[in-house]
């Protein structure tokens, strides 16, 4: 039992910290230096402040708002597009109430009773939070949440 619960408190900490794991410009500046040194200087100091202009390349989005949950690509009066998707997470609470009447066999036990109760529920639900649209391999729109 103890090794079980060492092994599931090892997991949930493991996934805190990684979850904690920082996602700002400057971390991914950090981890990508060559990239940033190729971007202008009005880029860089978009990029370090995690915005975004019009004309700016693929690498410059990447260092500034981070990775895309999803890529589409596409074709718009000739010319190759792409569309970078971020995504987010919403909670949302609903409450339940349950309760009934249970009798019968479990095994070589006979059982019977009534139960009810009533909780919260959290779920989180995926939605689009921003939305980068590049022709040519520049920036042409981006739209998000504020």
């Amino acid at each position: 039992m103890k090794i079980l619960t060492t092994a599931l408190l090892t997991a949930a900490l493991t996934g805190f910290f990684v979850s904690c794991a920082p996602s700002t410009p400057e971390h991914r500046i950090q981890q990508r230096p060559q990239d940033y040194a190729r971007l202008s200087d009005k880029d860089k100091e978009l990029v370090s402040r995690g915005k975004l202009a019009k004309g700016m390349s693929m690498d410059a989005v990447a260092l500034s708002w981070g990775s895309p949950s999803s890529r589409i690509e596409g074709l718009k009066d000739g010319r190759a597009i792409d569309r970078w998707d971020y995504r987010g997470q919403r909670p949302v609470v609903t409450n339940n109430f349950f309760g009934g009447y249970r009798g019968g066999y479990n095994g070589p036990y006979r059982y019977s009773g009534f139960g009810a109760g009533f909780g919260p529920d959290v779920i989180y639900v995926p939605y689009r939070k921003a939305s980068v649209w590049f022709v040519g391999g520049e920036v042409d729109e981006w739209q998000r949440e504020r």
